[in-house]
């Protein structure tokens, strides 16, 4: 029972600053930059900050701190360390990760240290953890009840394995579970459309236009695009792909330098909307 007390009170001191943030003009950026900024962020993860533009990429998302928000693939919780504490006072944090039932050892091992990370800090205690896959049933979300759907860097992996027809039943999972109105935010490495040549789907880069037609088949309707991770030095036709660049660095020391003063990749930030029904 101590315990227990113990981490209900330790969860309140971490969330206090959040829950008193002022919203009432409207403006949530307060509240998202304490989020950013929460003390149990790691410093590898907050090192990149500048490349991923955590504070306006969710403003742009419209995330708020009462948002229901699923976020698709939560990898090692890159966004988990932000959505967590910015939502566990007011909104709720769907994190869709690999299934339990998993039978790669690669997704296996993924969630396990995702459920491991969750259950080393009570600022995780309330984050929800459902299932997804490309070619799993189980709802990431119950169906209209989310705010926003967002997804970080994952089209290319679904695209490659699926294609147009893969990533059209991916976008239906999402439209279900968002609320009429809802967004869906997607970043992604973005393929330059005179560079879609070849076996450009090798690359980790994915076509922004196409991206929109796939949506758009799905049943969302197109709301905007923002230049938020945007970064014109990456000419996006390494050697090793997108993986070529930080934080990978798939060549290791061959031409490090280089890549690092490019940077990250360049990334789409797209905005699209499930209509609300007339």
């Amino acid at each position: 029972m101590k315990t227990i007390k113990l981490a209900l009170a330790l969860s309140a001191v971490l969330l206090s600053p959040l829950a008193n943030a002022d919203s009432s003009k409207g403006d949530h950026t307060e509240a998202l930059q304490l989020a950013v900024d929460h003390q149990t962020r790691s410093p590898a993860n907050v090192a990149r900050d500048k490349y991923r533009n955590p504070v306006a990429t969710l403003a742009f998302f419209e995330v708020k701190p009462d948002s229901t928000v699923v976020e698709i693939s939560p990898g090692g919780g890159w966004y988990t360390e932000i959505l967590a504490p910015l939502l566990a006072a007011h909104g709720t944090y769907y994190a869709a990760h690999f299934p339990a039932d998993s039978t790669s050892d690669y997704a296996k091992r993924n969630r396990a240290a995702f459920v491991e990370k969750l259950a080393a800090n009570p600022i995780y205690n309330r984050v929800q953890l459902t299932d997804f896959a490309p070619d799993n049933t189980a709802a990431i979300a119950p169906a209209d009840s989310a705010d926003v759907v967002l997804t970080f860097r994952n089209l290319h992996n679904w695209y490659s394995n699926g294609g147009d027809d893969g990533m059209v039943a991916i976008f239906k999972d999402f439209y279900k579970a968002l609320k009429p109105g809802g967004v869906l935010g997607v970043v992604e490495h973005r393929l330059p459309a005179d560079k879609m040549t070849g076996e450009w789907m090798k690359s980790g880069y994915f076509p922004q236009q196409l991206t929109i037609t796939l949506a758009e088949k799905a049943g969302f309707v197109f709301d905007s695009s923002s230049e938020i991770n945007a970064n014109p030095k990456d000419t996006a036709d390494h050697p090793g792909g997108v993986w070529t660049l930080p934080p990978v660095l798939r060549l290791k020391e061959q031409d490090k330098e280089k890549y690092l003063a490019i940077g990250e990749s360049d990334r789409m930030t797209l905005k699209f909307r499930k209509p609300v029904a007339k």
